[in-house]
């Protein structure tokens, strides 16, 4: 089984390789690779914490697949299963939903146990490599699909950006996420702003491929952390239909483009609650108090931030939400904590901080990018909506740390698109052309001011 992903992998890895010419690109890939990979399976070599939990479960399901592969359907698909935790003598039962993104996790780590015989590095190792070919197929597809923009701001903010490599790796549900939302908007990116064969577009064959891929990355994505995902499949919703309208002469001006944007949203969190209850509003409160509550109780003695007056109403839920943007982006300010881990994170929001005030600057001297507007209107959205998500339900300054991995890479992008980043960018070195080997890049986009 080892061998057969090696089969598939080794060529995948030589064609970017040589996509990558023998520039700068071809540094990122293997720097980009390498940090992944060596800090998943150092992480993991004897997994700890959530790695080590969800890591044991994960067992107990390989074993009732070894024992009956022929209900492998079943045990991988039914809505409730009870899996006993702890020694035959003692323990507890544990209920598990199919909707729980752990256990959903569980059932992957199961399936890779397969080839990796339960190995924690090996499973790190395994889901260190889709983390990082997520992110690198998203940095080079904005390249590509994209030549107007800087192709350095997808390298950094997926591959090169400290917290992100560190946090989406290995056995976690960041590097699943950030790994499958990062591949889902490179297909989507390169099937409208790329050419034709880019979106399945070439032979009917062709064509259900893209969709059956594009379709199992969005379902995958949204079983992993469905409130981070739900506003990125709405965004690039709305985002493919003003692209599609343009083409037909609609959609032409700014607001108009504002308004799709804002329609597909807006019909978003309308039907949502109709599907299911667990998208209505008395959820959302619900579940926003009961995790910040969560949070909160099991931070006493180690650095966070509070609100004292939310209350599960949407009203007081709105009314936090800019603070929570806010913490979620600044927190911990530097002296607020003097571990480590808080004291590089700190120093990344000074970073980040410096990055926001350079884009204002240019946004108002004009010099905002070449970023088509309606996608970076609806990257902000995103950004946005998550930084109050996650500043609303994460008060532990480690968790935070950890939650935003999936948030910062899409605000370092849209952060790094004005002419001073490009700028500053270019005098590292990073973003000399479109591929390091000068070949320019094929699209079908326009520029859009």
């Amino acid at each position: 089984m080892n061998a057969g992903l090696l089969a598939v992998l080794v060529p995948w890895l030589r064609r970017q390789w040589r996509w990558a010419g023998s520039g700068w690109w071809r540094t990122v890939l293997a720097v980009g690779l390498g940090l992944r990979v060596l800090v998943g399976m150092a992480r993991n070599w004897t997994p700890k914490l959530d790695a080590e939990f969800m890591s044991g479960i994960s067992k107990q399901v390989t074993a009732q697949l070894w024992a009956s592969p022929s209900t492998a359907v079943q045990t991988l698909t039914k809505a409730i299963t009870i899996m006993h935790i702890g020694s035959q003598s003692g323990g507890y039962d544990a209920v598990y939903q199919n909707t729980s993104n752990t256990w959903i996790l569980i059932k992957l780590l199961a399936l890779l146990n397969l080839a990796s015989l339960g190995a924690g590095w090996l499973n790190g190792l395994y889901l260190s490599v889709f983390a990082f070919a997520g992110c690198w197929l998203l940095a080079r597809a904005l390249a590509e699909a994209l030549p107007h923009t800087p192709a350095a701001a997808g390298v950094v903010g997926f591959l090169l950006w400290p917290s992100v490599w560190f946090w989406a790796t290995g056995i976690s549900k960041e590097a699943v996420l950030l790994g499958s939302g990062a591949w889902l908007m490179a297909r989507v990116l390169k099937g409208l702003y790329g050419p034709p064969e880019s979106a399945g577009q070439g032979s009917a064959q062709q064509r259900i491929l893209w969709w059956l891929g594009t379709v199992l990355l969005a379902l995958l994505h949204f079983q992993m952390r469905y409130f981070f995902a739900l506003p990125l499949l709405g965004v690039l919703g709305g985002v493919a239909l003003g692209h599609w309208l343009q083409r037909f002469g609609f959609a032409r001006y700014r607001w108009a483009q504002v308004a799709v944007l804002a329609a597909v949203l807006g019909a978003g969190v309308w039907l949502a609650p109709q599907f299911s209850i667990a998208f209505s509003i008395n959820k959302f409160t619900y579940q926003v108090i009961r995790v910040y509550s969560f949070e909160v109780a099991h931070s006493v003695g180690r650095p966070h931030f509070e609100y004292p007056v939310l209350r599960p109403t949407i009203e007081s839920i709105a009314a936090h939400a800019p603070l929570a943007a806010v913490n979620t982006v600044t927190r911990p300010w530097l002296g607020e904590a003097w571990q480590p881990l808080y004291i590089a994170a700190a120093l990344e929001n000074v970073a980040l901080l410096g990055l926001l005030i350079l884009a204002a600057v240019g946004t108002a001297r004009g010099r905002a990018g070449h970023l088509p507007f309606g996608l970076g209107l609806g990257l902000g959205i995103f950004c946005v909506v998550l930084a109050m998500l996650i500043g609303l339900t994460t008060p532990n300054f480690g968790s935070l740390n950890r939650y935003r991995s999936e948030l910062l890479p899409f605000l370092l992008l849209l952060l790094l698109q004005n002419d001073y980043a490009a700028a500053l960018l270019r005098r590292v070195r990073l973003g000399k052309g479109t591929q390091a080997s000068g070949r320019p890049a094929k699209t079908s986009a326009r520029p859009v001011a």
